[in-house]
Order: structure tokens, then C-alpha cells, then sequence
């Protein structure tokens, strides 16, 4: 059966998803749609689909995610900032505090509105992050600290984990603009030390104490930008005290500021959000 359904194409410093509004356009089958319109040749183009849904114990929404190959992730910074500014620019809700349910647990979108009562930016908590997680790394306790991973291809890369929900494993190098993102990325994102896979950072430290980062995003590839991986990168550097709790992280797409806050160790994430374009697709069910 033929179907159409409207979409909206969004993204988050360069990370770019094509949101649907479940609560008008159910999606039954996500995992092939994401596939097939994430295709930037023969589909609509983008990182992935962005599902959004009705909220449940306790959440005003849900979110859920899948990538270009079609695998569900857990959770996504970058669409997340989206979501809050599609719901309060597309009258979904009228409210500036969102609690948004997500395979990672619910997170608290803050909009900040411009003059023209548009979503200028979104701060996201997103919780804390898990420095011990025996399910996503093959360590005896789950923990990784300027550690080493031996890769697919026999090499071996020092790192530190770091879960924001979903895995990460963040390696500072001394140039990220010149560093083999594209060869090293899926050798690390399939390494044994990772039993879920893992997304990738590679980043470099500047000298005004911002950071550079470079992601390769599990089930995705190199991408323009990654909320959880900046979260994860600016946590790592203070772990590794290259810079304090608060800082900014430079990405192919964008720049997030990510402040770990000293008083509970919550993360915050602030960046832009930003509508591209609407549309209506055509679609085999």
C-alpha cells in the first residue's frame, strides 16, 4: 500500500535527521524507512529518522532514533535540541522546561526563546555520565581510563570510556584535522572491548582550551556533530585534566558548550537547533 506522510528535515550543528511526528503519521516500520530515506542519493538525505511520540511515566514526549543503517540508538543530544524547538515552533506544547523520554532514560530540554518567540538554543541535562559500564566495555570493572584498545586491524589506540547511555571512547591525538577519521573510526567501533560497538571521538585540545572533536558515530560514520559525543569528549578531557568541568566543543558542524557541573556532576549541553525544510514523501508500506 502507497502512504504518504509529512516530515521535517532538522539539524543540530551539521547532525542532520528527518523528524516525523508519530502522533499524526504512525511509523511502522522505522528501521527500513530510515535506511531508505536516509540515503543522500536516493532519498530525502540525512543521519538518520527521529520518531517522535507521546510521553509516558512522567515524559510530556518520547524520541526515538534510528541511524542511516537502519539500527535504533539510544539516545541523541543533537536531536533531542531539535525535538524541543519542533514542538514548541510546530505548537506541540507551549512550555520552555520538555521532559523527554528516551532508551536513555527521560532528559529535560530548556528552550531559550528569541525576540520573536523563536527556539534560539536548547540546554539539555543529560544525567550523568557513567565512567563503569560492563556492558559496553570488556574491562573486569567497565572502566577504561587513558586506556589501550587493541582495533580490528591489530593497532592499538589509547582512550578513554565514557557512557552518556550510549557508548563512547575518546581519543585526544595532536591533530584531529589531519588524522585518519574515515580508516581508524570503524576499527575502533568494532573492537572486542566494545560488546554493544562504540562511537568514536578523536580530538585534539586548543590552546584557548576549546576542543576539537571529530566523531565516528556508530552505525553511522563519520558525522557532522554528536551531542553524547561531545559530552562524552568534554568529560574525558577533565578526567584526564587537559581542561576543566566547562567547556567548548568544536565539531565538523557546530559548536556545543558542554558544562559537567561540579555540584552534582550532571552534564548540560547548549547548542543551536535549527528547521531546514518540510516535506511529504511517498512510501511502499
Amino acid at each position: 500500500m502507497t502512504r504518504k506522510l509529512e516530515f521535517t528535515k532538522m539539524h543540530g550543528a551539521g547532525n542532520d535527521y528527518i523528524y516525523v511526528n508519530t502522533l499524526k503519521y504512525p511509523v511502522a516500520d522505522p528501521e527500513r524507512l530510515s535506511a531508505l530515506w536516509s540515503d543522500r542519493h536516493k532519498g530525502i538525505g540525512g543521519d538518520g529518522l527521529v520518531l517522535i511520540g507521546a510521553g509516558a511515566n512522567g515524559a510530556d514526549f518520547s524520541m526515538r532514533i534510528f541511524n542511516n543503517d537502519g539500527s535504533e540508538a539510544r539516545m541523541c543530544g543533537n536531536a533531542s535540541r531539535c525535538i524541543g524547538k519542533y514542538l514548541y515552533e510546530y505548537g506541540l506544547t507551549d512550555q520552555t522546561t520538555i521532559r523527554l523520554s528516551t532508551l536513555s532514560g527521560i532528559k529535560v530540554l530548556q528552550l531559550k526563546l528569541d525576540t520573536h518567540n523563536r527556539v534560539e538554543s536548547v540546554t539539555v541535562d543529560m544525567d550523568l555520565p557513567r565512567l563503569a559500564v560492563p556492558s559496553q566495555c570488556a574491562t573486569p570493572d567497565g572502566a577504561l581510563k587513558e586506556g589501550e584498545v587493541e582495533a580490528t586491524n591489530g593497532e592499538r589506540h589509547i582512550g578513554t570510556f565514557v557512557s552518556m547511555g550510549n557508548p563512547h571512547f575518546v581519543v585526544f591525538v595532536p591533530d584531529v584535522e589531519t588524522y585518519p577519521v574515515a580508516e581508524v573510526g570503524p576499527t575502533l567501533e568494532f573492537a572486542p572491548m566494545f560488546p554493544e560497538r562504540c562511537n568514536i571521538e578523536f580530538a585534539t585540545v586548543r590552546p584557548d582550551g576549546s576542543i576539537r572533536m571529530r566523531v565516528w558515530e556508530r552505525g553511522s560514520g563519520i558525522t557532522m556533530a554528536c551531542g553524547t559525543g561531545a559530552c562524552a569528549t568534554a568529560v574525558a578531557a577533565a578526567l584526564t585534566h587537559r581542561t576543566d568541568r566547562s567547556s567548548d566543543i568544536v565539531m565538523d558542524g557546530g559548536t556545543l558548550h558542554i558544562n559537567w557541573r561540579e555540584s552534582d556532576d550532571r552534564v548540560m549541553m547548549t547548542g543551536p537547533a535549527t528547521r531546514v525544510f518540510d516535506g511529504v514523501i511517498e512510501f511502499e508500506e
